[in-house]
């Protein structure tokens, strides 16, 4: 018997054997996974898979979590009392040993597991980098099949910690992050894998939510404030899930951390709909026109979970939450920032949640007393090259308008690869 099932927020629906699915009754509302132990009931060791509030049963694979500690210089800047940082990435001298230096390596383990407890073969996945990096080096460690669908537009950024034709990537040589989810939905359908699901997928937000089981366990309660940058907010909703858990617990405090949550400007479509308090993304905040002035592409999501029931909106209305638009010199500068205080190099997406941190503080929606986490969810990229080669992305390039002659010609490439 599972230890957990999935609901629908909008209906109260509970589904048997579904996998990355919506409600068949209810239109744009997520599922959630409900836990028969509403206690939180953490293992010993120091890997994620110790947690009971984790849509698996038993893992077959080792992954470490991020790891959360109290500032000391960064917080003195700032004029907080108690700062924690989680920091998911590679900072051995912290014991953080995510190798591939994002917080997504805690969705993409998750995933894994739970597609193979439902008899799922393989996924195709849609990233801007981060995901991609991730999923492909644990394909490996679990001997999972991926195929990764990601941008061009993207690959300046992306490298992988094994040489890339071990993992078949395609690029979209004329498309985003947004048209690599379609595309890479279309590809599902001709391989017969799932596509992964994104957002909807249950798995994926409760991987990314440890980060909030960490630092409770790390502080002893929930925190009063809790900041991330958001590009399709997935992160967000995970954590706001778990705290509704840690809530029912009743252990670690009354009331939900409150999300500050940041995007970086011009391409800043949930923080604009927010600050008019409007639950509906406005098209031309979704311009993609916008995606190559800023400097964080891995936030570029044309297709946030917003508007979505159970989404970023209500996440932040349940919260009391704020947003926060931040420009690329401020990105820049937060980066330089934390580095110089903290002692070890953040990805840019970090920097937008730090940025959002300091005006925070600066126009005093935080008092100095008040516990604050902070989600680095990348870091240590300049540590983990001078310990580790890393390789280049070398991709199957194809248009985001190729026929299914095209596309099958590509899943043969892809099987090539394999072979």
């Amino acid at each position: 018997m599972s230890h957990f099932r999935i609901k629908c927020r909008r209906c109260g629906k509970v589904l048997e054997n579904t996998y990355c699915a919506f409600c068949e009754h209810c239109s744009g509302a997520l599922l959630v996974s409900e836990y028969e132990e509403p206690i939180l009931s953490p293992g010993s060791g120091t890997e994620i898979w110790r947690f009971n509030w984790l849509p698996v049963h038993k893992a077959s694979f080792s992954q470490p979590s991020p790891v959360v500690y109290k500032s000391s210089i960064l917080a003195d800047f700032l004029g907080l009392k108690e700062l924690y940082i989680a920091f998911s990435g590679y900072w051995k001298d912290r014991g953080a040993l995510l190798k591939t230096c994002t917080f997504k390596e805690l969705e993409a383990a998750v995933v894994i597991q739970n597609a193979r407890e439902n008899g799922v073969e393989g996924l195709v996945v849609a990233s801007a980098g981060n995901t991609a990096r991730a999923m492909a080096h644990l394909s490996l460690v679990s001997s999972f099949s991926v195929i990764i669908v990601v941008p061009t537009m993207c690959l300046m950024d992306m490298w992988y910690l094994e040489p890339s034709t071990a993992v078949p990537t395609v690029a979209l040589t004329d498309g985003d992050y947004s048209d690599s989810i379609e595309f890479a939905r279309k590809l599902a359908v001709h391989l017969g894998y799932p596509f992964e699901g994104g957002v909807k997928n249950i798995a994926k937000r409760d991987g990314l939510g440890v980060v909030l089981l960490e630092a409770v366990e790390r502080i002893g309660r929930m925190p009063d404030h809790y900041f991330q940058a958001v590009g399709s907010g997935t992160g967000a909703i995970g954590v706001w899930e778990m705290a509704e858990r840690l809530l029912k617990d009743g252990r670690f405090g009354k009331k939900l951390p409150v999300l500050h949550l940041s995007q970086n400007l011009p391409f800043a479509p949930m923080t604009k709909a927010w600050q008019r308090r409007e639950r509906e993304l406005s098209k031309e905040d979704l311009d993609p026109s916008l995606i190559p002035r800023i400097t964080t592409r891995v936030l570029s999501n044309r297709y946030p979970a917003y508007s979505v029931i159970g989404g970023v909106y209500d996440a932040l209305k349940a919260t009391g939450g704020r947003m926060y638009g931040i420009e690329n010199q401020q990105v820049y500068r937060a980066m330089e920032l934390f580095e110089s205080l903290e002692g070890v190099d953040i990805v840019p997406a970090s920097a937008v949640a730090v940025a959002s941190l300091m005006e925070a503080t600066k126009e005093g929606h935080i008092k100095k007393t008040e516990t604050v986490l902070l989600n680095i969810t990348g870091g240590g990229e300049k540590r983990l090259s001078s310990e580790h080669k890393v390789s280049e992305v070398t991709p199957i390039c194809v248009s985001k308008t190729a026929s299914p002659e095209e596309v099958e010609e590509l899943l043969c490439s892809i099987q090539r690869q394999n072979s």
